[in-house]
């Protein structure tokens, strides 16, 4: 199974969906990383306030840094290999990159009595 490894802008928390102003992006992205996970990829997420040993640690991220400073952040890798840099990437693409079948959302079911059964509350 793939591996993906995630390296943050430094952000008050581990998944940066704290504080009065959240980028939209952040919640779906760690939702999306969940769902990795709940598929049987093995993820990793580095936040550079929060673990900088981990940016020392890889070469590459090293080399990025040095170059485009944290302009370059979230890195993105998969099973070691840089795909993203810069951007949160969709599920959809996550998916592709981890060969996953394709997320298909049930579409909602009208009940027998109408929108809302037999209760009549619309």
């Amino acid at each position: 199974m793939s591996s993906i490894k995630v390296f943050d802008k430094p952000m008050c928390c581990s998944t940066g969906v704290c504080g009065p102003q959240v980028d939209p992006v952040l919640p779906r992205f760690a939702a999306d990383l969940d769902w990795l996970r709940s598929q049987g990829v093995s993820v990793e997420r580095f936040n550079l306030a929060q673990q900088p040993e981990a940016f020392i640690q890889n070469a590459e991220v090293q080399k990025l840094l040095s170059s485009a400073g944290t302009d370059c952040l979230p890195l993105i890798f998969l099973d070691d290999a840089l795909v993203s840099q810069a951007d949160y990437p969709s599920r959809t693409l996550l998916t592709k990159w981890t060969r996953l079948a394709p997320v298909m959302s049930p579409l909602p079911m009208l009940n027998a009595g109408g929108c809302c059964g037999t209760t009549g509350c619309c």
